[in-house]
């Protein structure tokens, strides 16, 4: 392997002074930290295809509120358990110009990114009914979820949807709530790391089948409108962005501030439940709770309250002003991130070039869009074994193993990619194709 940028020996120096214990199933985090460090040691740049995080500069009209919101003084103030009335207003309205879906604003719960909105989703979802105590996971998938249920002790089944789209997946989802044991169906779409999307008929299969077996769906849409085969950046006009809102009132939407402006940093998001889960009665949150059992309000103030006491004040009047400017017609976001389907398109033909091959390829019969996240393979190798390899080559990334997939190969982020690493992406995958 005369090609290598970092030797094995390094490497596992490096592993084991990080205490890693197992590098084919490290965590993001643990990746993130490897990299860094043998950068810090070497001084040789990686290309960082580990962490999802934005590419692009934050959205300035955020910025610009949040700084109008600080002059007013609101930083003197806690803001409303369930969210300033701004933000719920344009949460509303941003659901209805970009997916056709009427709710109403106090249906819309601000929390301190979808994180946090996950986390309170989970409580409430697996607590609404003791026989329901079970969450699916529709994969592969965002691991962070499964770590919250552990520290939860909330149970979870899963399987790796890339075998059952379409018709199939009706018999698939059917095999697990026709037990009776499932509270919740978990998926992201776009997907991370795999970057499918779901058809419209596949979304009205998990919604009938929602209703049928009274599950509710935690629909997370970090990467909202990011299918670019399809443009979706023109609001209250069709096409709007797939939802399973459309086919069930069992459902649970997560918007975040994070990839669609950027807005990482300050960990805003919406959980948009839908009005009849929000004004739904359960007995079991009832006795639990000392109080009604009303979904909505039981979620606000009982749970997603302790978990962080809302979300910071400022932040809201941002998010609030980039959902009120893109619904306005006068912040197109879509063309903005546009950025990272380039970039992924000119990955791509990278590891094409040198004998990668991308994994979860299709929607059923389409080429699934360039955008956050891909998914590439090289020839037998397994997921744990091309992630390590690659590190040797100075390229990071996680196993799909980590994300609940049984394919072979890593998840790859394109966006801390920059024009001036492209050349050296090439080089690398040169250097590791001469050696394999």
């Amino acid at each position: 392997m005369q090609n290598r940028v970092f030797t094995q020996e390094l490497v596992s120096q490096v592993v084991d002074e990080l205490n890693i214990t197992n590098l084919e199933n490290a965590t993001i985090g643990e990746v993130l930290l490897l990299a860094s460090r043998l950068e810090q040691i070497t001084g040789t740049p990686f290309i960082r295809m580990d962490q999802g995080v934005p590419g692009l500069p934050p959205c300035s009209v955020g910025i610009e509120a949040e700084k109008e919101a600080l002059d007013n003084g609101v930083a003197s103030m806690y803001p409303a358990a369930g969210g300033i009335d701004v933000l719920k207003e344009e949460a509303a309205r941003f659901v209805k110009a970009f997916m056709d879906v009427d709710i109403m604003p106090q249906s819309c719960i601000p929390t301190a990114g979808s994180v946090a909105g996950s986390f309170g989703s989970f409580i409430a979802c697996s607590q609404r009914d003791a026989k329901k105590d079970t969450v699916l996971f529709v994969d592969p998938g965002f691991p962070i979820q499964k770590s919250q249920l552990k520290v939860l002790g909330v149970k979870y089944k899963e399987f790796d949807v890339y075998q059952f789209r379409g018709e199939p997946l009706r018999a698939k989802l059917e095999e697990f709530l026709a037990e009776g044991n499932i509270s919740t169906i978990v998926y992201s779409n776009p997907n991370n790391p795999s970057w499918i999307c779901f058809t419209e008929r596949e979304l009205q299969i998990i919604g009938e089948l929602a209703t049928k077996y009274d599950v509710i769906v935690l629909e997370d849409l970090a990467y909202f409108a990011m299918d670019f085969r399809t443009y979706f950046g023109e609001p209250f006009c069709s096409p709007y962005v797939p939802t399973v809102a459309k086919y069930t009132d069992n459902y649970i939407l997560m918007l975040s501030s994070s990839k669609i402006f950027s807005y990482a940093g300050q960990r805003a998001a919406v959980v948009c439940i839908s009005d009849k889960l929000f004004a739904r009665q359960f007995d079991a949150l009832a006795e639990r709770y000392s109080g009604a059992g009303i979904f909505g309000s039981t979620f606000v103030a009982s749970i997603q309250y302790m978990i962080t006491s809302g979300i910071t004040h400022t932040t809201q009047y941002g998010f609030a002003a980039m959902l009120k400017a893109a619904s306005d017609g006068e912040l197109n976001f879509v063309e903005d991130t546009r950025e990272y389907a380039r970039r992924a398109h000119r990955m791509k033909e990278s590891f094409n070039k040198y004998g990668f091959h991308v994994v979860y390829d299709k929607d059923i019969d389409k080429d699934i869009s360039d955008g956050f996240f891909f998914t590439i393979g090289y020839r037998d190798m397994t997921c744990a074994e091309l992630m390590r390899e690659l590190l040797y080559y100075g390229i990071s990334s996680i196993s799909l193993s980590t994300t609940g997939s049984d394919q072979q190969g890593i998840r790859a982020c394109c966006s801390r990619m920059s024009a001036d690493l492209y050349d050296v992406l090439d080089a690398r995958l040169h250097a590791f194709a001469k050696d394999h």
